[in-house]
């Protein structure tokens, strides 16, 4: 399921953005490659999974309006084949610091089934020891 589209990172973007990005022939086409796009969009899906699947069952029924924002930051960062700009870098390492909370679950996504975290083995320490009669006698020397 693709978390956003080429038309959502138009919207979001702008088509010179777009074109500038994904227009690799020679001589340019002035137009957008959607096959670059497209590569793209797979290769964020593919993080944002990655990361969402330590936490929330795959695939996600409905998109929440987060990934779709999360999702928009890593693929425009992601089309860059040179340093993007810092205004774009700097919404990239957002996104990855929101997708590692979502990870660790200090954020959620409301209205997304969720996985519990799986327990290690057992639930903690287990002790047995034999019984401990207090006598005069195994009290010697301690009282």
């Amino acid at each position: 399921m693709a978390y956003t589209t080429q038309a959502q990172l138009q919207t979001r973007y702008g088509d010179r953005m777009l074109i500038g990005l994904t227009d690799r022939a020679y001589p340019a086409t002035g137009v957008i490659d959607a096959a670059v796009v497209v590569r793209a969009l797979a290769d964020t899906d593919a993080m944002i999974d990655g990361y969402l699947a330590a936490r929330y069952a795959l695939p996600l029924v409905t998109t929440p309006l987060m990934i779709v924002d999360i999702a928009e930051m890593i693929a425009i960062w992601k089309l860059h084949t040179a340093a993007a700009d810092p205004k774009i870098e700097a919404d990239y390492k957002g996104a990855l610091d929101m997708l590692k909370g979502l990870s660790r679950g200090d954020i959620r996504l409301v209205g997304v089934a969720g996985l519990e975290p799986a327990m290690p083995g057992g639930s903690g320490v287990r002790v047995q020891d034999r019984p401990r009669d207090v006598t005069t006698d195994s009290m010697t020397g301690f009282i």
